[in-house]
C-alpha cells in the first residue's frame, strides 16, 4: 500500500476512515439522539469492581478486531454519565450544543496548540477576537487574557500575576524575595483558592476567611477588618477574590463594595465568574455584577451556563502592560525565535504557565456565529426563569432569589444519610450531586443551565 495511505504503523487509511465514520455513527445514536431523550436513563450505575469486569481495561501487546472496538465504544459510552441529558444536575456544567460540539470535533481533529501564529494561525486570531468581547461585556475597552485549562488555573494564575506585579523579585528569587502575605476571601469561595495558594508557596495559612451574610455573599465591612488585622500581625494583603455566583449557594458578592475597599488598601481585586460571568450577556441580570469593570482580573468559564462544552475558561485581565509575559515569559527561543516572518507578538504561548496548549476558543466562537449573542441572552434569562419555578414537592431555600441558577432545595423526606442523592422517577434513578450539609441541613443541589 502507497505511504500516502498510512495514518501510522499499524492503521491504513482506508480503515481509519471507516473506523471513524462508523464511532461518528455510534455518538451520534448513543449519545447526541439516546443521550438527549428524557427516556433514556442519564446513568447505568454500576459498583467500581463490577464494572471494570464490564470494561475489560487491561491493555495487552496483541490489538483487536475493529468490531471489538466499536463494541468497547459502546460499552463506554452505556456505562458513562450523559452529561447532555435533561435530567442531568449534578455539576455546573450541562447539556448538548451542536455548534460547540462541531467546533470541538474540529479542534481535537486538527490537533494543533495554541502557542504560536505559525502553528495556530486561525486560532490565534480568533482567540484574541473572543477575549475581546468577552472583556468588553466586563467593562474594559482594552486588556489581556487567555484561555486556561479550567477555572481552577485561571483563578491561580490571577493570583500568581498579582504576586508578580508586587513582588516581581520572586520571579527569579522565589520565596526569598517575599514577606508574608495574605489572600482573602469567604468560605463560599471555590476551593481552587487554597491550591493556588499551597501550589505557589504561599501556604494555605495565608488566606483570611470573610465572613459571608445569610445569602452567602461577601461583607464588605468584614473584609476591611481582616485587612486590618492582617497588617497589624505583619503580614502583607495582597489579594482579594470575590465570587460571582458561589458554587453552594449561588451567591454574588457586592462587587462595588469590595472594589471600594481594594482601592483604598491598593489590593488586587479578581473576580471568580466562572460560572456567574455568563450573566453578563443578560440586560436584565447583569446588575449582579456591578463593580466588575473595577476588577483586576477576572475568570469567566462559558463551559458551565454557555454550555460549550469542556473545557473553555478565560482568564480576563484589565492590565495592558504586557503583565502576564513578564511574568510567565521564559524567552524559549527554540520556539519563540524574534526574527520570524510575521509578528512575533502573535506568539501569546510564552505568557502563559505551560507549553502546550489546546485550542478552546473555536467551540465557543463558532456557537456565538451561529446563534448570536441574543440567543446566549435568552439562554441565561431562562435558566433564571427555570429557577423561579417551583414545585410544591420541594421546599426552595432561601436562597432562590439570588442564587439564580443553582436551584437549592429541601426534600420533605431525605431519610439516604448517603452523600450522593438521587431523584426517582416513574422508570429512573437519576443521580442529581454529592448534597452539601448547610446550617445542620441536607440540601438537593440542582445546576440549572
Amino acid at each position: 500500500m502507497a505511504e500516502s495511505n498510512h495514518l501510522s504503523p499499524g492503521w491504513n487509511l482506508p480503515a481509519g476512515e471507516a473506523l471513524l465514520q462508523d464511532v461518528f455513527g455510534i455518538v451520534m445514536e448513543e449519545i447526541v439522539r439516546k443521550g438527549t431523550d428524557a427516556s433514556e436513563k442519564v446513568c447505568e450505575w454500576k459498583e467500581p469492581e463490577e464494572l471494570k469486569k464490564l470494561l475489560d481495561l487491561e491493555l495487552r501487546s496483541h490489538g483487536e478486531k475493529q468490531e471489538q472496538i466499536l463494541d468497547r465504544c459502546r460499552t463506554i459510552i452505556q456505562y458513562s454519565v450523559k452529561t447532555c441529558h435533561p435530567r442531568f444536575f449534578n455539576q455546573l456544567f450541562s447539556g448538548l450544543e451542536p455548534h460547540a460540539l462541531a467546533g470541538r470535533i474540529i479542534t481535537e481533529t486538527l490537533n494543533t496548540s495554541q502557542y504560536t501564529y505559525e502553528i495556530a494561525p486561525v486560532f490565534v486570531l480568533m482567540e484574541e477576537e473572543v477575549l475581546k468581547k468577552l472583556r468588553a461585556l466586563v467593562g474594559w475597552s482594552s486588556g489581556d487574557g487567555v484561555f486556561c485549562p479550567g477555572g481552577s488555573i485561571s483563578n491561580m494564575c490571577a493570583l500568581n500575576l498579582a504576586r508578580y506585579q508586587r513582588y516581581p523579585d520572586c520571579k527569579q528569587r522565589g520565596l526569598r524575595a517575599l514577606p508574608p502575605l495574605a489572600i482573602f476571601t469567604t468560605q463560599e469561595s471555590h476551593y481552587s483558592l487554597q491550591k493556588g495558594a499551597a501550589f505557589l508557596g504561599m501556604g494555605t495559612d495565608s488566606i483570611r476567611l470573610v465572613k459571608a451574610d445569610e445569602r452567602g455573599k461577601m461583607i464588605p465591612e468584614d473584609l476591611e477588618k481582616q485587612i486590618n488585622q492582617a497588617e497589624a500581625e505583619g503580614a502583607v494583603p495582597l489579594f482579594v477574590s470575590a465570587t460571582s455566583g458561589t458554587t453552594v449557594l449561588g451567591a454574588f458578592d457586592p462587587l462595588e463594595a469590595i472594589a471600594n475597599v481594594c482601592q483604598q488598601h491598593g489590593l488586587w481585586l479578581h473576580v471568580d465568574a466562572a460560572w456567574g460571568g455568563s450573566v453578563l450577556l443578560s440586560q436584565t441580570h447583569r446588575h449582579l455584577l456591578d463593580g466588575i469593570e473595577r476588577a483586576d482580573s477576572v475568570c469567566w468559564n462559558p463551559h458551565k451556563l454557555l454550555a460549550t462544552g469542556l473545557q473553555c475558561s478565560a482568564l480576563l485581565l484589565r492590565d495592558t502592560s504586557n503583565l502576564m509575559k513578564q511574568c510567565h515569559g521564559a524567552q524559549a527561543t527554540y520556539l519563540f525565535q524574534q526574527d520570524k516572518f510575521y509578528d512575533v507578538s502573535l506568539d501569546t504561548g510564552d505568557k502563559v504557565i505551560q507549553c502546550g496548549r489546546r485550542v478552546d476558543c473555536l467551540k465557543l466562537w463558532l456557537m456565538w456565529k451561529a446563534v448570536g449573542g441574543s440567543a446566549l441572552e435568552q439562554r441565561v434569562d431562562w435558566a433564571f426563569t427555570l429557577t423561579r419555578k417551583r414545585y410544591k414537592r420541594w421546599e426552595l431555600g432561601e436562597q432562590e432569589r439570588e442564587k439564580n441558577l443553582l436551584v437549592m432545595g429541601q426534600a420533605r423526606d431525605v431519610t439516604d444519610k448517603k452523600r450522593q442523592c438521587y431523584v426517582q422517577s416513574p422508570t429512573l434513578l437519576n443521580p442529581v450531586v454529592p448534597s452539601p450539609f448547610i446550617r445542620g441541613k441536607c440540601f438537593l443541589f440542582f445546576g440549572v443551565c
